[in-house]
């Protein structure tokens, strides 16, 4: 199967998961205490293992040769060369607490390396999706997709940076964006910025997931940005923090940061 034919499959597996997700928010289903804590100190619920059933089951009969690895479920490996990648809710801390926010996360390597990215958005039913060479777009709904593109700006001070995970952020890190650039609460994430709407964002901190940066370098490079870890390294193979840019901005909010440490020890505010 050749990328234009796998990614509408990709995306109607991310609408057909969402639909379910949005359906279980609806209801409330995942806050009657079921919810549990990880080895992490990550919530999950109920809903995050019933979605990625899901997943894995429409894929596997779809692909029975294929491999996948998923956030709750782990690695369930292939021998067709190709992998799939899946985040059944992210964002469960959003879930849990009723904001509508969160997201469903899926991308599919191949032995070229990142091959399909799909972030969907259950609640609002809008869909980002990108393939390698294909371009990245937002699908509102029923509505016809929309090609995206990075932002033009080129001058980092005053950039707009959407950040996540600031309350495990070092407090150097915090003045250093501070005192350059417009810093905001991360809205669309990695969405802002293929479709123009934020510059740059930042993650660090507590360390994302493989499943929560997979579908980046595809999402934002086919929309004409840039990722890397805060390092200025492969994000897939990087130490867990996110720098997503339109490009143009992208080395000098790496010199920005350069040298400065990410994280804290946030859970010792619990102690």
């Amino acid at each position: 199967m050749g990328l234009d034919d796998l990614l509408p499959f990709a995306t109607g597996l991310v609408r057909e998961a969402g639909r379910l997700a949005a359906a279980r928010f609806a209801t409330g289903t995942a806050v009657s205490g079921k919810i549990r804590e990880k080895d992490d100190g990550t919530e999950v619920t109920p809903v995050d293992r019933e979605v990625e059933v899901v997943l894995r089951e429409r894929i596997l009969d779809r692909f029975p040769h294929d491999g996948v690895y998923g956030e709750e479920g782990g690695e369930q490996p292939g021998t067709s060369g190709r992998r799939w990648v899946l985040d059944p809710i992210n964002g469960t801390s959003l879930f849990v607490r009723r904001i509508p926010t969160f997201t469903i996360l899926l991308a599919v390597e191949d032995d070229d390396g990142p091959a399909v990215g799909v972030i969907g958005h259950p609640v609002a039913g809008d869909l980002v999706y990108a393939g390698r060479g294909l371009g990245c777009w937002r699908q509102a709904g029923d509505a016809a997709p929309q090609r995206l593109h990075v932002s033009t700006t080129g001058r980092r001070r005053g950039a707009t940076v959407e950040t996540l995970n600031q309350v495990s952020w070092s407090e150097e890190l915090l003045v250093a964006l501070h005192r350059e650039v417009f810093v905001l609460p991360a809205m669309g994430g990695s969405t802002d910025v293929a479709a123009g709407t934020a510059d740059a964002l930042v993650i660090a901190g507590f360390p994302m997931g493989y499943e929560d940066r997979a579908p980046l370098p595809l999402v934002v490079g086919e929309a004409g940005g840039r990722v890397t870890d805060l390092n200025g390294d492969d994000v897939l193979a990087g130490d867990g923090s996110v720098l997503a840019s339109n490009g143009l901005l992208h080395d000098g909010l790496l010199e920005l940061v350069a040298g400065i440490p990410h994280g804290r020890d946030f859970r010792g505010l619990l102690r």
